[in-house]
């Protein structure tokens, strides 16, 4: 994610009201890793939970009927998202896809660099 002149300020509301929109969410987020969960987090987003090479095993226990998955829009992130949203939607839980989205139309590439931007 590069911004030559620094985030514009239509990205910047975006990411808030879509941070808002997270937090007073009933659906869980699903995270690669722990910073991440911390980015989001320190942004009061709360219903979060981490993957790991542990997800097929996990996915077994996600009770929710409506899921974002938020893995980083690189590579193995994309493979993560993919295999993730399989497996749920196999499950019958829907995947929210809006917000990734719309990271990806903004070439937001990691979910941690989302709270870097808001300090901008």
């Amino acid at each position: 994610m590069k911004f030559p002149y620094g985030p514009s300020l239509i990205i910047m509301k975006t990411l808030e009201t879509w941070a808002e929109e997270l937090k007073k969410s009933h659906k869980l987020i699903i995270v690669e890793g722990k910073k991440d969960k911390l980015a989001l987090e320190s942004l009061g987003i709360k219903k979060i939970t981490t993957f790991s090479n542990s997800a097929y095993y996990s996915i077994e226990n996600i009770k929710a009927k409506e899921v974002v998955i938020l893995t980083d829009l690189d590579n193995h992130g994309k493979k993560l998202y993919s295999i993730l949203k399989h497996n749920l939607q196999k499950n019958g839980i829907k995947i929210d896809r809006k917000f990734r989205e719309f990271l990806s139309n903004e070439k937001i590439t990691t979910i941690e660099s989302i709270t870097k931007i808001l300090e901008n």
